[in-house]
């Protein structure tokens, strides 16, 4: 069962470890380690922390050499919102990683599988797992392909609330107001949903652990669907 669910994911992600155990490691949190007694280390933190300085170079460089005409502050701020912890999360999202997780009992009973933090820390935890199997280049295209890609839409999520904000004052549009529309789940593992307005119009919706999160996402929602309205808008005039 377990070496299915390796193999899955290595199709899912189009990369095939020639050593099976590094991707077990990338996936197993301290919780499972410590479930399980597996010794101190055997769990992803080390991993981690080497694809988070993978992830470093190789966005860094990507930065430098696409933007040629982009200040050293300008390209920090896009990096970090390029890798910040929501970003990865939602990368990690994207391909589901969540589901193959190794979590103890009580982690995954919690929400650890769709906790941020967990999963942007096992987002990094495989691209330092494949920088061990194969190099900085195979570490390189799986950070193209899954996180550097579709970059305007990452960056916006980084702060969507203050994008969104900056949209629409360009407008003169009525009022933003974001409402809680929701809660369900238990209290340890409780999901807000949240409708952001424009006046009485609602314009996103969004869902996450805490209300700021869910607040993000339906900011998110909101300037993806103005995006594409604008794209439609300019596809019919060509017409």
């Amino acid at each position: 069962m377990q070496q299915d669910r390796l193999m899955e994911l290595q199709d899912r992600i189009d990369y095939h470890f020639k050593d099976d155990s590094l991707l077990f490691l990338a996936l197993t949190h301290s919780s499972y380690a410590n479930e399980y007694r597996l010794h101190k280390i055997h769990h992803n933190e080390r991993l981690e922390f080497l694809g988070d300085a993978v992830l470093e170079i190789v966005s860094s460089d990507f930065l430098y050499r696409n933007f040629p005409d982009m200040a050293e502050g300008q390209m920090s701020r896009k990096r970090a919102s390029l890798v910040c912890e929501p970003t990865l999360a939602y990368c990690a999202r994207q391909i589901d990683l969540g589901d193959y997780l190794f979590l103890g009992k009580g982690e995954d009973m919690n929400g650890g599988r769709r906790r941020d933090s967990i999963l942007s820390d096992a987002l990094e935890s495989v691209i330092g797992a494949i920088y061990l199997d194969s190099g900085i280049e195979s570490a390189g295209k799986f950070i193209m392909s899954f996180i550097l890609n579709d970059m305007d839409n990452k960056v916006m999520f980084h702060d969507s609330k203050t994008h969104l904000q900056e949209i629409l004052q360009k407008d003169h549009c009525e009022p933003i107001s974001y409402e809680l529309v929701g809660t369900h789940g238990p209290e340890h593992d409780r999901i807000f949903t949240m409708q952001v307005r424009v006046g009485d119009k609602v314009i996103g919706t969004g869902s996450g652990h805490t209300k700021q999160a869910a607040g993000q996402e339906a900011a998110y929602h909101a300037i993806r669907a103005i995006r594409q309205a604008e794209r439609d808008e300019n596809v019919s005039e060509k017409h």
